[in-house]
């Protein structure tokens, strides 16, 4: 991994060992290449996949500089890019190559390179951004590894957004609400009428209970297992909330909807609970599969069942979204008050961001917001 080859100063957050904290430090940022963004950041989402990569779920190399729900203020751009220009805001999202069949698809959440752009701990090529008197950081996580006071992303995962949107509060829409959202409008095609639930009531199956509302879902169900979040997903829309740890959410399920639910998304990547999702559906329904499981977990289903009614499970990233027609999209629908996310946030000073993590694992918090800097 190169080093920066600058030495302007930042802010950010760096984890070392595995399960430690972050620790603020100051680093060196190199300057944008001809493709490429530097970004202020003023707040970066917290999502579950930055404590996965933490504590080495996902083997990606440290010491880090994570974070990949950044948004901020293009500082600089590289002289190739076309799509914005200094002062634009912008939220981060996933990176993507542009070149395989996937991304020529028009499908850059399934892109054949995601690894090598996202959790390498470097850009694709191998090179870096960051560094310390030591050496290289590994960055580019997720093509930004926002939780810094400047990073540099590339043209193809900054989504311009309008400057009349609280940019504070973009930022989740990135991955995991664009995620949960995209599972339900994108990939599962909820429709009007249907029948839906989300296992699991964090940030993306809220988001998930949100969409299926906007999109005329008439039965949506959260199943959880914290009353406080099934009392937020009644509240943001679900017309039944399953406590699952007072009974069967399977029967539950069941008998809410006579028979099986149409559409349901798995969230929680918990073997037990992926069955449980699978084994609610109805006849030719559909479970979505959203959580990050340790590489190597395993489900059983009854296969006889699960070929007689007919049923399909479907792997979804990202949401199956085109970040730069979706997250617009979610904006507008949260500026008309038709997705209120920002109820699943709170926000946290960048000092905080241990505070943060520790609130969303005991789930006190759904969606922590770092503030980094200011608008």
């Amino acid at each position: 991994m190169a080093a920066a080859t600058s030495s302007n100063a930042v802010s950010a957050a760096v984890v070392r060992q595995k399960g430690g904290p972050f620790v603020i430090e100051t680093l060196r940022l190199g300057e944008p290449r001809t493709d490429e963004v530097l970004v202020r950041i003023v707040a970066t989402g917290m999502c579950h996949t930055d404590m996965v990569v933490r504590d080495q779920v996902y083997p990606v190399p440290q010491p880090i500089v994570l974070g990949h729900e950044g948004a901020g203020v293009v500082e600089k751009i590289g002289a190739s890019v076309v799509k914005v220009r200094p002062g634009d805001h912008v939220v981060l999202t996933f990176m993507s190559c542009g070149r395989c069949r996937m991304c020529a698809q028009g499908r850059p959440a399934n892109c054949e390179n995601f690894n090598a752009n996202n959790f390498s701990g470097a850009r694709a090529d191998g090179t870096g951004s960051l560094a310390d008197e030591r050496g290289p950081i590994h960055d580019h996580f997720f093509g930004q590894s926002s939780f810094s006071t400047f990073t540099i992303a590339n043209e193809r995962n900054v989504v311009k957004v309008p400057k009349e949107a609280p940019l504070e509060l973009l930022g989740p829409l990135g991955c995991g609400i664009q995620t949960g959202a995209g599972a339900v409008m994108n990939s599962l095609k909820v429709g009007h009428g249907a029948s839906f639930a989300a296992f699991g009531a964090g940030a993306v199956g809220l988001s998930a209970v949100m969409a299926a509302r906007v999109v005329g879902a008439t039965t949506i169900i959260a199943v959880d297992v914290v009353p406080a979040r099934l009392s937020l997903a009644k509240e943001l829309g679900a017309t039944h909330a399953v406590d699952a740890a007072k009974g069967d959410a399977v029967a539950a399920v069941k008998e809410i909807t006579g028979g099986g639910v149409q559409f349901c998304l798995e969230t929680t990547a918990l073997p037990e609970v992926v069955r449980q999702a699978i084994d609610a559906l109805g006849a030719r329904g559909t479970c979505g599969i959203v959580g990050a499981a340790p590489p190597g977990t395993e489900v059983k289903i009854d296969v006889t069942e699960f070929m007689q009614m007919s049923k399909t499970v479907y792997g979804i990233i990202e949401g199956d979204s085109v970040p730069d027609i979706f997250i617009p999209t979610l904006i507008d629908l949260f500026m008309q008050g038709r997705f209120p996310f920002d109820k699943l946030t709170k926000m946290y000073p960048f000092e905080r961001i241990n505070e943060a993590a520790s609130d969303s694992e005991r789930g006190i918090t759904v969606k922590p917001i770092i503030q980094i800097g200011k608008i």
